[in-house]
């Protein structure tokens, strides 16, 4: 049998390191693939990991970049033969007092934020192995952001039949909203990171609902997750939880054991479903 194999996006510091900690602390009974798009970065968190005893590997990727996932799937293929956990953590915010406008912050988030991540999964989900776990890293501001969009919008991100497709034109039409000025007038949010969270776990249903559709009896189980407000750069020096902390539930929700039924397809913060 091919040795195992957990793959995590951004991974060169705050919770994505964390998780691939936390991974081997937890004793993954295979290879973990600490990913990031900076190679130099990437190789040192590696290097301190081992420093502390944990052995990781590194591999380059830039979510945004699909050639670059693409050689992350080539990758994996030839060496393992599979993969049995993704965790797609990487994404960027944009600090309160950013001065890029509106517009552009809504654009570069989404792009990194919502289609890296479909980037990735498109590139990967073949390799997916029976009882293999997926985790996509969502955040409680999805939840708020949602209480903020229109009821309409509300109707839809709520919709059970919603497909890839048109959770993808909804993401682009906030994109386009927020470069006209008009996302308010149009019933969404204001905030550009809670709205590409928000398409993070309403994908994360999708594809949860596509695997047991297509993949039924394989046993993988899929979940978006909220690490909390975790001390990151991103998060900044005042949230309460360390990025240990903020590792515990996307770790648990990778190492369900096979044979697990849930969950899957929900969002999950401090290990608890959460209502969308």
């Amino acid at each position: 049998m091919s040795k195992k194999v957990a793959v995590v996006t951004g991974a060169n510091k705050g919770i994505g390191l964390a998780i691939v900690r936390g991974l081997c602390k937890a004793g993954f009974p295979g290879d973990v693939i600490a990913t990031a798009r900076n190679e130099k970065l990437g190789r040192d968190a590696v290097e301190m990991l081992r420093e502390e005893g944990f052995e990781a590997v590194f591999h380059q990727l830039d979510i945004v970049d699909q050639s670059s996932a693409e050689r992350l799937r080539d990758f994996l293929q030839n060496k393992y033969g599979g993969l049995d956990v993704l965790i797609n953590n990487a994404g960027i915010a944009y600090k309160h007092d950013a001065v890029e406008p509106f517009g552009e912050q809504a654009e570069v988030t989404m792009r990194t934020n919502f289609f890296g991540t479909l980037k990735v999964s498109r590139a990967l989900f073949p390799l997916l192995r029976p009882n293999a776990r997926v985790v996509n890293v969502s955040s409680f501001v999805s939840q708020r952001a949602l209480g903020q969009c229109s009821p309409q919008l509300q109707e839809k991100f709520r919709d059970l039949e919603l497909s890839e497709e048109d959770l993808c034109s909804l993401m682009e039409e906030f994109v386009k909203a927020a470069q006209r000025g008009s996302h308010q007038a149009e019933g969404w949010p204001s905030t550009a990171y809670g709205t590409t969270k928000i398409g993070v776990t309403v994908l994360s249903r999708i594809q949860a609902r596509v695997l047991t559709q297509t993949r039924g009896a394989d046993g993988i189980l899929l979940n978006a997750c909220c690490p909390g407000w975790v001390r990151t750069d991103m998060a900044g020096p005042k949230a309460p939880k360390s990025p240990e902390e903020g590792a515990e539930t996307p770790v648990y929700l990778a190492m369900l054991p096979p044979g697990e039924k849930s969950p899957h397809g929900q969002l999950v913060w401090d290990k608890a479903i959460q209502e969308w």
